[in-house]
């Protein structure tokens, strides 16, 4: 279909067909370049300084050209209309976008911007040549411009519908356009084709002008004036678009006014009128919950079939659809099992629920979808309705350190400065306890006593008597090995079999034992903590310790893993190195229970998943389902406890979708009402009860006594029994190996060998005092 001449064109060809020449009278002198140039569109406008073509027309007034100008009026009707239109928008006007071709450039005209005033504008010249689809860089930086500054009103006056449609389509896809915005377009066949109907679900605050009367009737060169009219309509929206467009008609134009006065910008997205808007979804929690039946009598059921949907996102979904007065109809995205979200293909398109809403097929996403760039550029996304934790799903440790009680209650550091002192006062002690001896042994110290034999009646005799030195006591510090023995039985609180005699010694053990009742104080109140709180686990509770472990980690999509190679921080890096994409969550919480991956997710859905493993467990030990096929060595699962980030999440709508600004607004008033966390709790009600997690805890932290609380016992037991293998084992080798095979050794006279030993000790003491 060819486009409509418009009256200036109609003037152009009928001078190029001879059908009006031109008199000797040129014009005024600015007129004469520009009169019927080899390019009939060369000229500039009004506004620009320069006269027009049309004006150049009028001012040679003797030539049959005026006379049909009169006729066609050059658009007049048109230049009114959209004057009048753009008056009724001046009060909510913050800037005006003016798209137009040279066929439609006389229509802005000094009338024109008078009525603008001060509202600034942007303004294209659209070349006959030019492809608005891939728009060039001059046209590309005003609509940047205008997008940036955020004009809420486009008039696109361009004869050609098959490039307004394409400049459309180019704008819709690479958000260059305020599809919001009011727009004003010329009627046109070829914008309402079928591949276009995506975007008047969009771009529903429109206007097309339709002329009617100039040139129905034959002869139109006759001495009748010719006053067109013009039929303004619009997208039927929110009635759905069937096979055929046909557009909504809103009021006529003729004669200067407007026939009913009707609203031409009426708000069409605050009230749906009961029409029904796709939504697709699939199991996710808390979001989305797939149910056959409602637990509780005001939970809300969406979907088609047996199979329904509840969820946190069901229930501000069913609350929005109650504001904007629409139905919601609620269906899954084909394998919803496996592609979730979707993957981007080899031909760029995508499956699961982001390829029904990016073809068209919904309008309206709820899958728990996280406010990123990632999402932001491929949908529309509400403002976040919450934030949720993300974080890992671990395995807890099979290590069993119940073996290290003992170890406990001190640290490395306290358990070295204790060993250590142990062995100083040992040394201490046997120091002491030879000096004093070394004293008390000396000559110079012996007694002397008078003695008084029986039967001398008469004189006294002087003798000296070598008393045996008093050394009680001594002999508990007098060998290094007995001095460190007696010191660590101090320090258990075993009393000595005697006080040594020396004040020194006697001074020091009082001392001793006051240090060693504040040890044993120290350690017996630590001892009794741990003993009567729960058995530590051993988890991972931090990124840092996940970096750190062997295990693996990973999560569901790509746009996770770059997440989290492009982080600020090392950790971060260093999971995205080793993170694998991983479409199979089941696969992903068996490696999981092995303790060979930890899983990425929201912090709700992993406690679901969790308690979904416990019931698993129950089911196959009620059914006495062999061990080798439910798998050994599984683990609990744990949930770190540190977030690796606290994620928005909104509700996913269309590109460009004009639903957005009335469901922000209600939004907010359901967040500020405080339903999202009162719905919240309600969905993760059953999970939680059905969490066995928590009952293992409570349980623990009662004070109850068990045998893996005493392993530690049992393992110095067996150390001692070993050390006294070991010691009587080298006994034995002693006496087979050196006594035996002594020249002194008769087993019939054997303390004729230790006495020749103890002689040889008093000897090397001899020398050693001397």
């Amino acid at each position: 279909m060819s486009p409509r001449w418009t009256g200036f064109e109609a003037v152009v060809k009928a001078a190029r067909l001879g059908k009006i020449t031109r008199k000797s009278n040129p014009g005024p002198p600015a007129c004469r370049p520009h009169i019927f140039p080899n390019k009939a569109y060369g000229y500039q406008s009004n506004y620009f300084g320069k006269p027009s073509l049309i004006q150049c027309f009028f001012a040679s007034s003797d030539t049959k050209l005026f006379k049909y100008v009169k006729q066609v009026d050059y658009n007049e009707g048109l230049e009114r209309l959209v004057t009048a239109i753009v008056a009724q928008t001046l009060d909510e006007l913050n800037c005006l976008a003016v798209i137009n071709d040279r066929a439609q450039q006389d229509i802005f005209n000094s009338q024109f911007f008078k009525t603008l005033g001060n509202v600034p504008y942007y303004k294209v010249l659209v070349e006959e040549k030019e492809d608005l689809q891939s728009p060039n860089f001059k046209t590309l930086s005003v609509i940047r411009h205008v997008k940036r500054s955020g004009c809420r009103v486009y008039i696109l006056l361009i004869s050609n519908g098959g490039k307004v449609s394409r400049f459309l389509k180019f704008g819709d896809r690479y958000r260059m356009l305020d599809t919001r915005a009011k727009f004003v377009l010329l009627h046109d066949k070829r914008l309402f084709h079928s591949n276009l109907h995506y975007l008047w679900k969009k771009i529903v605050n429109i206007v097309f002008l339709r002329e009617h009367g100039r040139y129905n009737r034959p002869g139109a060169f006759n001495n009748k004036r010719i006053r067109p009219w013009y039929d303004i309509s619009t997208v039927p929206f929110p009635t759905p678009i069937q096979k055929i467009f046909i557009p909504q008609r809103l009021d006529t134009w003729h004669l200067g006014k407007f026939h009913t006065g009707t609203d031409l910008f009426r708000e069409k997205t605050s009230d749906l009128q009961g029409e029904q808007l796709k939504v697709v979804t699939f199991q996710h929690v808390p979001a989305s919950v797939k149910m056959t039946a409602p637990a509780r009598k005001d939970t809300i059921v969406e979907g088609r079939g047996p199979i329904g949907f509840g969820g946190l996102e069901i229930e501000v979904l069913t609350t929005l659809a109650n504001a904007l007065n629409f139905e919601p109809d609620v269906y899954e995205a084909p394998d919803a099992d496996m592609e979730q979200w979707g993957r981007k293909q080899l031909n760029d398109s995508y499956t699961g629920l982001l390829g029904e809403v990016m073809n068209g097929n919904a309008d309206v996403a709820l899958g728990n979808l996280y406010y990123t760039p990632y999402y932001l550029e491929l949908l529309d996304l509400t403002i976040p309705y919450t934030t949720e934790c993300l974080t890992f799903l671990t395995p807890e440790s099979l290590t069993d350190n119940s073996w290290k009680t003992l170890i406990l209650p001190f640290k490395p550091v306290m358990w070295a400065a204790v060993v250590v002192t142990l062995f100083l006062a040992g040394f201490v002690f046997y120091a002491l306890a030879n000096y004093h001896h070394h004293i008390v042994s000396n000559p110079m110290h012996k007694n002397i006593i008078k003695v008084k034999e029986k039967g001398q009646a008469t004189g006294e005799t002087k003798m000296y008597v070598d008393e045996e030195v008093k050394t009680e006591g001594l002999y508990l510090f007098s060998e290094l090995d007995n001095g460190i023995l007696y010191t660590y039985g101090m320090l258990l609180l075993i009393s000595l079999p005697k006080l040594p005699t020396g004040w020194s010694l006697r001074v020091l053990t009082g001392w001793w034992w006051i240090y060693c009742i504040l040890v044993v104080v120290a350690y017996r109140a630590s001892m009794t903590a741990i003993l009567t709180n729960p058995t530590p686990r051993v988890t991972i509770d931090t990124l840092e310790k996940l970096v750190d472990s062997h295990i693996s980690c990973g999560g569901w999509g790509e746009e996770v893993k770059e997440f989290f190679l492009t982080s600020l921080d090392t950790a971060g890096q260093k999971i995205g190195l080793k993170f694998e994409v991983i479409y199979d969550t089941d696969s992903a919480v068996e490696r999981v229970a092995r303790g060979q991956f930890a899983y990425y997710e929201n912090i709700y859905f992993l406690q679901y998943l969790r308690v979904k493993r416990q019931q698993t467990r129950k089911h196959n030990k009620t059914k006495s389902i062999p061990k080798s096929n439910v798998g050994q060595g599984e683990r609990n699962l744990h949930i770190m406890h540190d977030c690796v980030i606290h994620m928005p999440i909104s509700i996913g709508l269309q590109k460009n979708s004009p639903l957005k600004p009335h469901m922000d607004r209600f939004l907010r008033r359901i967040i500020e009402a405080g339903l999202v966390k009162k719905w919240l709790k309600d969905v993760m009600l059953n999970i939680v009860s059905n969490d066995d997690t928590q009952e293992e805890v409570d349980d623990d932290k009662k004070a109850l006594m068990d045998l893996p609380k005493l392993y530690m016992a049992f393992v110095a037991l067996g150390i001692g029994y070993l050390l006294s293998i070991c010691a009587l084992i080298a006994e034995q080798i002693h006496w087979q190996c050196i006594v035996k095979k002594d020249p002194l050794y008769d087993k019939y006279a054997i303390n004729i060998y230790y006495d020749h030993k103890k002689s040889l000790k008093r000897i090397i003491k001899t020398m050693s005092r001397k």
